[in-house]
């Protein structure tokens, strides 16, 4: 047997290898993740005794699909979710559109002290958000705006400085062709903007919706801060307030936690190609 037909099925063999090396390395890094997740879901059919029975039962011997109307009852579940789906895509609206006005600012139009600003809105992601805790709630608090949503509502329309980074490094990688060619056509800022780069840089503006959904929708200390009224209540104040309000019956606690989770799951699952690019440009800003 010669030499050429022994190497490349000896090439084959170390990618078959490698392939599984690093099925078998991925496999062991995914078990952990999943696992909680696939203890809530047994944990929500099961009776209450069962889920603490030692030796654990992974799959329960009766199905209680009752926990579910039981737990979503207890929490009023209705009410609660549209109060946080209310909140959540106003928050996704104000951080669309303030950080992708920043965004384009500080990449496409020339200004002073421009890379000042940049490295300004940088600087401002190292900032931990419990160091502004207290003086805003006193602003909120003197402005007479506690129990209502304008404090969870208002500041995403202020920008954050890691979705600005995001939109800018985006914006840097669109050949400035485009700006110079709607230009010619007569167009100002705003519709270069909307028309022009706005579609080309879809997937940072996905991967801003995804990141803001789960981050609204899972936040708990800001409604905890400054919803007073039980029926303003955010899902995540709901969930938690369950175990304290009930002798913690695990079972039903499990199956509404999983109901309040999969909004965030389905939106993650339906975007998760343009998720993916979006987080790509952190590290490649470069448009083919």
């Amino acid at each position: 047997m010669s030499t050429a037909t022994v190497r490349p099925r000896s090439a084959k063999q170390k990618k078959l290898v490698w392939n599984i090396l690093r099925f078998l390395l991925l496999l062991v890094i995914v078990v952990p993740m999943v696992f909680p997740l696939l203890w809530m879901i047994t944990s929500a059919l099961k009776s209450n005794s069962s889920v603490l029975a030692i030796p654990p039962e992974w799959i329960p011997r009766e199905f209680h699909w009752e926990n579910f109307s039981v737990g979503l009852s207890a929490i009023d579940f209705l009410p609660r979710f549209f109060n946080s789906l209310f909140i959540t895509v106003m928050c996704i609206i104000g951080q669309v559109i303030s950080c992708t006005l920043v965004g384009y600012g500080l990449a496409r139009i020339r200004f002073p002290l421009r890379k000042f600003w940049f490295y300004f809105f940088v600087g401002g992601m190292m900032l931990p958000g419990m160091v502004g805790l207290i003086p805003v709630y006193r602003v909120w608090a003197g402005m007479g705006a506690l129990n209502t949503y304008w404090p969870l509502i208002v500041p995403s329309f202020l920008g954050s400085p890691f979705y600005t980074f995001l939109i800018r490094q985006f914006f840097m990688g669109v050949p400035r062709s485009f700006d110079e060619a709607a230009k010619i056509d007569g167009a100002g800022h705003l519709r270069i903007l909307f028309q022009v780069l706005v579609p080309v840089i879809k997937p940072a503006i996905v991967t801003i919706v995804i990141m803001q959904f789960q981050a609204t929708w899972n936040e708990y200390l800001s409604p905890l801060l400054y919803l007073i009224d039980s029926d303003k209540w955010t899902l995540s104040l709901a969930v938690a307030s369950y175990s304290s309000l009930y002798a913690v019956e695990w079972n039903k606690f499990m199956a509404a936690d999983l109901i309040y989770m999969l909004p965030s799951l389905i939106i993650f699952f339906v975007c998760q190609k343009y998720f993916m690019q979006g987080l790509g440009s952190l590290t490649n800003t470069g448009i083919k």
